[in-house]
């Protein structure tokens, strides 16, 4: 079983060349203010030319204004929106890119339910919460999940073999657990053993 990975929060050259390296699937570019990791627009695109066919490039929003997302899709040059508020499947699917929606694990919910919400999103992202670095009770991980479901929150490098093993998700967002002391600067080797730990688990 392959496990996609998603490095998120990415604001840096040298960490999206590690994770170009790695082979990872995807990076995302934060437009939230209030995040340490959120980005210009310009500082964004800088990055979004050095990884444009070289890996996905996802835009993060929460609750932002309409005008706003169709700013970042213009300038910034996006692969993918992943959706972290109240936007309804409407909103989500109004920018001509496929999206993500995450989905508040603060208690058991009902994944297919969210799944029949929003039938035209590519993935459903599953996490204790935006940009808290902290896992839900992956107990309520849907022991069937309906769509392609991501695993977020909490991880890094000391837990992911076992959420891995444990949950079988179909991919994993990290951020905050792949980090040094300052939030929005990623270290190396952390990203390293995140990616070969998860790969490991998923190999069996």
């Amino acid at each position: 079983m392959a496990v996609k990975i998603k490095i998120c929060g990415v604001t840096r050259a040298e960490d999206l060349e590690v994770l170009l390296h790695l082979g990872v699937e995807a990076m995302g570019l934060v437009f939230y203010e209030p995040s340490p990791r959120c980005l210009a627009f310009a500082d964004a695109r800088r990055l979004s030319l050095l990884a444009r066919g070289r890996v996905l490039r996802v835009g993060v929003f929460l609750d932002a204004a309409a005008e706003a997302v169709r700013d970042a899709v213009a300038q910034v040059g996006l692969d993918l929106l992943q959706f972290h508020g109240d936007e309804d499947p409407a909103f989500c699917a109004g920018f001509g890119l496929p999206y993500m929606k995450a989905v508040p694990m603060a208690g058991p919910v009902d994944a297919a339910a969210w799944r029949q919400r929003y039938p035209d999103a590519c993935a459903l992202l599953l996490d204790a919460g935006f940009g808290h670095g902290e896992t839900f009770d992956w107990r309520h991980w849907p022991a069937s999940p309906p769509c392609n479901c991501i695993l977020a929150g909490g991880l890094g490098p000391h837990n992911v073999s076992g959420a891995v093993k444990r949950l079988s998700p179909w991919g994993l967002d990290v951020s905050s657990g792949v980090e040094g002391p300052v939030k929005g600067l990623k270290d190396a080797d952390k990203m390293t053993e995140f990616v070969m730990e998860a790969r490991r688990a998923a190999a069996g």
